[in-house]
């Protein structure tokens, strides 16, 4: 059970940070959704996800600063769009040292370990590990589909699957399936 809870996790984790290969500073920084989803943001969100879940509710806090975290930004969404400043390769390394110490606290502790987490509401704070890694996994996945979907919006790649199924042909003669299905009932 464990290990098949750490492989689904490390599989989103990597979908959402392959969503940026080969795109530049600006289209994965850019809002793509009304409100303000972006690539990198996605990546800043996760990556205190799960300092948070895996690491400060379980007894093993962030061993970083997380600027949005100290000054309380993170409730104002500052933790979902990099700043000019952020690089991506300081948002990405931040994220996979998440991956580490989350890996770390799974195999530290176990499942059914005590957790903590002070921002949800009081009486429901306690919980275990088990129990913060299935959110932390649920999160991330949902946060991959996204990234897929973003990617598809930027540059037309969708997922892992795409080429799989067709090329770009194919995908044209399907879309135009699915429009004429809809265009029926305009």
């Amino acid at each position: 059970m464990i290990a098949d809870l750490r492989r689904y996790l490390q599989e989103s984790r990597d979908r959402v940070v392959s969503r940026l290969d080969g795109l530049s500073e600006y289209d994965i920084r850019r809002p793509m959704t009304p409100t303000g989803t972006n690539l990198l943001g996605l990546v800043k969100h996760l990556a205190g996800v799960e300092f948070g879940y895996l690491g400060d509710s379980v007894g093993r806090p962030t061993p970083v600063t997380i600027p949005w975290y100290e000054d309380g930004s993170v409730w104002d969404g500052a933790d979902m769009w990099a700043t000019a400043d952020e690089s991506r390769d300081e948002l990405l390394d931040l994220y996979r040292r998440a991956w580490r110490h989350s890996d770390e606290s799974i195999e530290q502790l176990g499942l059914d370990a005590p957790a903590t987490v002070s921002w949800w509401a009081e009486d429901k704070r306690q919980t275990t590990l088990g129990s913060v890694l299935v959110r932390t996994l649920t999160d991330t996945a949902q946060h991959a589909g996204q990234a897929d979907i973003i990617r598809e919006t930027i540059d037309g790649l969708g997922g892992k699957d795409q080429t799989e199924m067709g090329d770009a042909g194919y995908w044209e003669r399907y879309v135009a399936g699915i429009q004429a299905a809809a265009d029926r009932h305009r």
